[in-house]
């Protein structure tokens, strides 16, 4: 996936309202910019960060500019931007390049399922069990080469858990898929301390029979495309 127009440099001056950001242009100009990112964005929102953002001419669009990536030390990046995964996971999934769900015919994003939820992608191909396949963006890293999820206390993640678990029971596949989007990471795990109840629910979706798959992502300034995939180690692995 390629940004649609060119990012340009800046400097992070104060993240608020969950959705807004406040940046300095490397001209001097003070601009505000879209944060298309409703978690804490733990460890990504310091003042003085350098990051970079989208313009956009679009005139049904207040703000004209969109915040897409924080750059890190030794050129590594983090994609901010919730929506990216399932835009890139689109892509590879219909292209069949996503190893162990590149037998599917049919692949429909969106579709309704649970308790008033969507399930991101749903898979289907002849004489095989319907996949479902939750994604989740990972952003948070408080040890070098590990990240972790969730980044706050996630409800819907722990909802989406059992609804996964659920569809396990009924005899379909169930596929939680972290999309790790920093390229500084090697491994993913559960921030148990951030929501224990989130890794409770892991843990009891796990049993039931849900699978897990960790991917990366190769992050520059052009654009994000899908990495190769990366070990997911149990909280209780990743704390020792």
């Amino acid at each position: 996936m390629r940004f649609q127009t060119p990012l340009v440099p800046a400097t992070l001056i104060r993240r608020y309202k969950r959705f807004l950001a406040d940046c300095l242009l490397e001209d001097g100009r003070e601009v505000t910019a879209h944060v298309a990112n409703p978690g804490s964005m733990l460890g990504l929102k310091d003042e003085g960060q350098r990051i970079w953002l989208e313009p956009n001419d679009d005139p049904k669009k207040k703000l004209k500019w969109a915040w897409r990536l924080v750059e890190h030390a030794g050129g590594h990046f983090t994609g901010v931007d919730t929506g990216v995964p399932n835009r890139v996971l689109k892509t590879a999934l219909m292209a069949g390049e996503v190893a162990g769900l590149d037998a599917y015919e049919l692949v429909r994003p969106e579709v309704k399922y649970g308790e008033n939820s969507r399930i991101d992608f749903l898979l289907s191909g002849a004489g095989r069990p319907d996949c479902y396949v939750e994604v989740k963006s990972v952003t948070l890293s408080r040890t070098p080469g590990l990240a972790e999820f969730p980044d706050s206390v996630t409800a819907r993640g722990t909802k989406h858990l059992g609804e996964l678990a659920a569809m396990a029971g009924q005899g379909h596949r169930a596929v939680m898929l972290y999309l790790v989007q920093r390229t500084d990471c090697t491994r993913v795990t559960l921030a148990a301390d951030i929501d224990p109840d989130y890794a409770a629910a892991f843990a009891g979706a796990r049993e039931a029979g849900i699978e897990v798959l960790a991917l990366g992502c190769q992050i520059s300034p052009e654009g994000v495309t899908l990495g190769a995939p990366m070990p997911f180690l149990n909280p209780a692995v990743s704390l020792g």
